[in-house]
């Protein structure tokens, strides 16, 4: 395991301090856990844009799409609890 130096603002470490002592954890672990949160996030956030930047590539080289309207009448209907038919693609190009 390596070690890593934090340099962190007085105001800063005393938050830290005080927040790892309400969580009933080490300011370590509280720093520790905050970095792999911060992590976590960062790489679902790279993942997020990855998968919509391919699926507009999708969208522009086979000239079709959803309709917003259709995709958000049929996403308040499974929340209802109801199994409705999937949107499907349209093209939107003239």
């Amino acid at each position: 395991m390596a070690t890593t130096s934090l340099k962190l603002s007085d105001e800063l470490k005393q938050r830290a301090i005080a927040a790892a002592e309400k969580k009933g954890v080490s300011p370590h672990a509280f720093m520790v856990q905050a970095i792999e949160r911060a992590a976590t996030a960062a790489e679902c956030r790279a993942s997020f844009v990855s998968e919509a930047q391919a699926a507009r590539g999708k969208m522009l080289s086979t000239g079709k799409g959803f309709d917003a309207n259709e995709v958000h009448a049929y996403l308040k209907a499974r929340i209802a609890g109801n199994n409705p038919v999937k949107p499907k693609a349209k093209s939107w190009q003239s």
